[in-house]
């Protein structure tokens, strides 16, 4: 299963639904908590939050197998799975968007505050790093075209036009935004530890 370019610009439009509430929250958080306290209450509760935080995990669990599958070779791991590499690559995007509506539904869009809001954004950084990067990689993949013109300038200052080839032009960009998401994937499960160790610590 190759994930088309079609499908990745879908995505995208999910994703920004899913993130939505995260800005609006401020507002309706209020006016839930006011119109309906006992959801409220409900819904945040210690059962709630460790069953929906239960349900990100086991989704984390999967990204974390998906992630050895497709890079078992170079890190000499050995996992036999059925399926291509492109087929663990796509479900890889399509967990990690599960794992962003698991994430609002586990919060309910609440930003939270301190330590608990960096670690959001952390993990938004994450989501965001991997779609911009395969929506830019799969639409140049899908281009007719060869080779890629960037305007450049010259000492003169005119004007003159750089030709990339196709393949030089994805791994420079590969370069750049899969080493931004391992970053940002490195500190988010860092964070994720100190995440669980808080919320157990004040149980």
């Amino acid at each position: 299963m190759k994930i088309k370019f079609s499908t990745l610009i879908l995505l995208t439009f999910v994703t920004v639904a899913l993130l939505t509430p995260f800005v609006f929250s401020p507002w309706y958080l209020p006016m839930l908590r006011e119109s309906n306290f006992d959801l409220h209450l409900i819904l945040q509760g210690e059962l709630y939050k460790q069953i929906t935080g239960y349900v990100s995990l086991f989704f984390i669990l999967i990204e974390m197998i998906l992630v050895a599958r497709k890079r078992g070779n170079s890190w000499k791991i050995k996992i036999k799975l059925p399926g291509s590499l492109l087929f663990w690559r796509s479900l890889h995007i399509f967990v990690g968007i599960a794992l962003l509506g698991t994430t609002l539904i586990h919060t309910l869009g609440s930003q939270g505050l301190n330590f608990n809001a960096v670690f959001l954004w952390v993990f938004f950084g994450v989501v965001l790093s991997a779609l911009m990067g395969s929506v830019a990689e799969v639409g140049i993949l899908e281009s007719p075209q060869r080779v890629f013109s960037f305007a450049g300038m010259k000492a003169d200052g005119l004007n003159q036009n750089k030709f990339i080839p196709k393949g030089v032009l994805i791994r420079n960009l590969r370069l750049i935004w899969l080493n931004t998401h391992i970053f940002l994937v490195s500190a988010f499960v860092v964070m994720l530890i100190i995440h669980m160790i808080i919320a157990y610590y004040f149980q």
